[in-house]
């Protein structure tokens, strides 16, 4: 106990040091800041149109907030909390604000639900625009959290600790092995690694493999015998994901917190809705009305009056009381049996924390993309569980971590991948995956995975036309292509390689046509490292004369740092690598699992573009080169352009 006793405190001292720098980084970059600036610095969309105001469940205003300048880059996430503000002079004092949430957000567009009930009267006078603010509560609840963990003892939450940090084994009841028909042989290994689990197990699951899908057919099992379960993951998208798989399964889900997704399927399996949706919902409004009718009422006798007046105020006053207190009461009994007739509850980890869940204990926990989310963030629905089931792949991305001092030390370390290292009896990898055919999958299968992966039969099938290699390394090198450094983000692009991918990417396009043999547009990725090069690349598609055709395919090409895209899959991926330099430097394309998760999204065809003098100074990427020089997949980019 006492070496884990140092492991947490040493966490929690991570935690602070995290905390700190974040904090210190958002002052610098807002506190006292003119608009200008803080719109500079992606805090600040200034100004924003006003699209639409929706009202949801009677008394939630949902605004959908167009950005009227062209963005650089923002930091605004959902779940985020906001202030919406109003310049009546167009100056740089903001007069009136109200604060909010992020629903969903993209490169133009915000939907926020605001905190107050009412339309701000300010509205409609002068401009708008949206503030980031920053919100301690998460650190908050991750260093109480941790401090429970800490100090639990001779309870669940001890015993839970000690096994999944590796002082004790965690317990396996092995039984009669299930199969399940509409999984394959690892993913029916993992399901039953989960059932057989008493403590902790773990589903590795490489990119196409099906993850999700096990994690999903585990929760419906598990509510076979357990009459609720809770499953979280560490951002609102990810959630999302689970509740829309789950309501498809026909479970009653119960969202708590902040959907990212915004459609009506989606909104109705919030608490709010459902209490909207509740029998007693018309009682409790009429309480409501009635109590406000008195309030008002009261309010009318002016100061002049006698006693029988003071009477029937006080009165009047006592009445509103009353029904304001049957109204929480009859809230309180609402909340409740939404709670209870809920067979799942899905929040992201923070969100666990909800008062809402205060006191409630789960069989079963699932976490999905645990390898991405902070240890002290995973904590948090831990201290509710029985027992805990964690998916994810610790060979892609990790956290985002803002101190690099404190990533370094240690915090980029997952509590997922602490228990891969602990324990490895509780760790099931699937291994066959259904995206990629076997040349795509061959290197990052090799690096990342010791070559357990094995591509489904289907994925031989899985190209652009037959005649068309799935995969191509187009060398830079000798070209003078040519790495800038943006002074404003300090991020890197490359304007000639930016150029060369487009021209690529359209000349192949014109070879292969736009859509399949069922006439369904390709779906098309175009990902960089580097947030500068998105920039870059975006301007071009938005106004180059020769991106006519790119600029037709609309919503089926993305553009987005790699970051951006786990978890997602295209036809197409295009990887702009960006680096070309003669000292060799690759910045934090060292950290490999970003690049795990580039090479990973190609179901068809995956090009990737770069200078092979400044990538070769990396192992990892000398290997890639090699890869691709002995399958034949290697090009200059002289084959492909006229100079």
């Amino acid at each position: 106990m006492t070496n884990i006793r140092e492991e947490l405190l040493y966490t929690i001292k991570l935690l602070k040091s995290e905390w700190k720098e974040d904090l210190e980084q958002f002052k610098k970059i807002s506190q006292s800041k003119p608009l200008k600036e803080r719109k500079a610095s992606g805090i600040c969309w200034y100004p924003v149109r006003l699209v639409k105001i929706k009202w949801i469940f009677s008394d939630k205003m949902v605004l959908e907030l167009e950005n009227q300048e062209k963005l650089e880059s923002h930091a605004f996430n959902s779940g985020k909390t906001v202030s919406l503000f109003s310049n009546a002079a167009g100056d740089d004092i903001q007069k009136s604000r109200t604060s909010g949430v992020v629903n969903m957000v993209t490169d133009k567009k915000m939907v926020i639900t605001l905190y107050t009930g009412k339309i701000p009267r300010w509205i409609n006078e002068g401009r708008l625009g949206i503030d980031l603010m920053f919100d301690e509560t998460s650190y908050t609840i991750m260093e109480k959290t941790m401090l429970k963990v800490l100090e639990a003892d001779k309870d669940r939450l001890a015993t839970l600790r000690d096994r999944l940090l590796g002082a004790g084994r965690p317990v396996f009841n092995r039984s009669v092995d299930i199969d399940v028909p509409v999984l394959n042989r690892g993913q029916n290994q993992a399901f039953n690694l989960i059932d057989s689990a008493v403590d902790v197990a773990i589903v590795h699951g490489p990119p196409g493999t099906g993850k999700t899908t096990t994690l999903i057919q585990s929760i419906l099992f598990s509510l076979n015998t357990s009459p609720q379960v809770l499953v979280c993951a560490p951002s609102n998208a990810a959630v999302d994901l689970l509740v829309e798989k789950l309501f498809e399964a026909g479970v009653n889900v119960l969202r708590i917190g902040h959907p990212a997704r915004v459609e009506e399927e989606m909104l109705n399996q919030t608490l709010d809705a459902k209490i909207v949706n509740h029998p007693s919902y018309k009682d409790y409004k009429k309480l409501r009305k009635s109590a406000e009718e008195c309030r008002r009422n009261a309010g009318k006798y002016k100061r002049s009056f006698g006693h029988h007046e003071k009477m029937q105020r006080r009165a009047l006053r006592d009445e509103a009381s009353r029904l304001l207190e049957d109204a929480d009461q009859l809230y309180e009994y609402m909340t409740h049996t939404v709670l209870e007739s809920a067979q799942v509850i899905a929040c992201t980890m923070v969100g666990s924390a909800s008062p809402f869940l205060k006191g409630r204990r789960f069989s079963t926990v699932f976490i999905d993309e645990a390898a991405q989310g902070l240890e002290p963030a995973t904590w948090i629905p831990v201290l509710n569980a029985e027992k805990v089931v964690m998916a994810g792949d610790h060979c892609q991305l990790p956290p985002t971590i803002k101190s690099l001092r404190a990533a370094k030390d240690g915090l980029q370390q997952t509590l997922f991948e602490k228990i891969v290292k602990r324990n490895p009896e509780a760790i099931s990898m699937l291994d066959l995956q259904y995206r990629m055919p076997d040349l795509i999958m061959g290197f990052p299968n090799a690096s990342f995975y010791q070559n357990k992966l094995k591509a489904a039969p289907g994925t031989s099938l899985h190209f652009l036309r037959e005649d068309e290699s799935v995969l191509e390394f187009i060398d830079t090198a000798g070209s003078g292509f040519t790495e800038y450094l943006d002074k404003k983000s300090l991020s890197v692009f490359n304007k000639e390689e930016a150029k060369a991918s487009l021209e690529i990417l359209t000349n192949l396009l014109k070879r292969v046509g736009v859509k399949d043999k069922e006439g369904r547009l390709w779906s098309i990725g175009l990902v960089s490292p580097y947030s500068a090069q998105v920039r870059y690349l975006k301007d071009l598609v938005a106004e180059d004369a020769g991106c006519v055709l790119l600029r037709s395919l609309d919503k089926n090409l993305t553009v987005n740092t790699i970051d951006g895209f786990q978890g997602q899959e295209r036809d197409i991926m295009v990887i702009s690598v960006v680096r070309s330099n003669p000292q060799g430097e690759i910045g934090f394309l060292a950290d490999t699992r970003r690049m795990n998760v580039a090479l990973t999204r190609a179901k068809r065809k995956l090009l990737v573009i770069g200078d092979s003098a400044t990538l070769a100074n990396h192992p990892f990427y000398q290997l890639f080169l090699d890869y691709v020089q002995d399958r034949n997949c290697y090009k200059s980019i002289y084959e492909y352009l006229s100079f």
